[in-house]
């Protein structure tokens, strides 16, 4: 069974790097690291980042990688998990993923999405992410859960086509589209899932409204309590065991 996992924005694969470690040292070893195009990965020819290309471009990769596939999804990379389940459940054998409450019908973007979708205000933000110094982007991220080292390589993936693509996928998913997301996804039938919680995460939605949509879902859920938006970072050892008892309670 191949673990494949996705991260979200603004990030590259660099984000899973303290939780793969420990999945290694319990002996879980296929596993598939796949950063979107624009977040640590070049972008396709003509690309323009909106949700329903990003679903598809997940679709694309999981096809490419067949068999058994146990799905794990962060920030961004959970709303492309949510797009796939929604359209194309069969793909995936078990699916975890943080940031469900972006499905929940009364979801209110966080400030900074709403920034980002506001023509002129968001063009000022991502230029100034890109143009922040490498010191201030990792005092600013460790400051939100990153490690040094995990902060400093996922710097090194901040460039004017991430920004593009930043401006671009959070305008495409300017409410009603979550919401309308939210509707498909929750009326499918789907493989077993875990919602990951991180107890401080301001990003994703309320507790409550993660836990009310993994009902919904069938889903079970596990609390990172004290953590914030980068919980792989922060208990990298709790997720690792949480993930494992996952896959090992979906095995065919």
């Amino acid at each position: 069974m191949t673990k494949v996992f996705v991260h979200g924005n603004p990030e590259t694969s660099a984000i899973w790097s303290l939780l793969i470690e420990h999945l290694h040292q319990q002996g879980v070893s296929d596993i598939v690291l796949l950063s979107p195009p624009g977040f640590g990965s070049a972008t396709p020819k003509n690309w323009s980042g909106t949700v329903s290309e990003y679903r598809t471009w997940l679709i694309s990769e999981l096809e490419s990688i067949g068999g058994v596939i146990d799905l794990v999804g962060h920030d961004w990379g959970a709303g492309h998990v949510f797009g796939v389940l929604a359209h194309r459940p069969e793909l995936v054998h078990s699916w975890a993923a943080d940031c469900i409450g972006l499905l929940h019908p009364e979801y209110v973007w966080h400030d900074a999405a709403q920034g980002w979708q506001t023509p002129e205000v968001g063009e000022v933000m991502v230029a100034g992410m890109v143009a922040m110094p490498d010191e201030a982007f990792v005092e600013a991220f460790v400051g939100l859960g990153m490690t040094p080292s995990m902060a400093a390589e996922v710097k090194v993936g901040i460039n004017e086509e991430m920004a593009r693509c930043v401006l671009a996928l959070y305008r495409d998913a300017a409410q009603p589209a979550m919401a309308e997301l939210g509707k498909k996804f929750f009326q499918q039938t789907l493989p077993k899932g875990l919602v990951l919680i991180a107890e401080e995460d301001h990003f994703a939605g309320s507790v409550q409204s993660m836990q009310e949509a993994a009902v919904l879902v069938g889903a079970k859920t596990v609390l990172f309590p004290d953590c914030g938006h980068w919980w792989m970072a922060q208990r990298p050892g709790l997720a690792a065991s949480a993930l494992i008892s996952h896959w090992s309670n979906t095995v065919a």
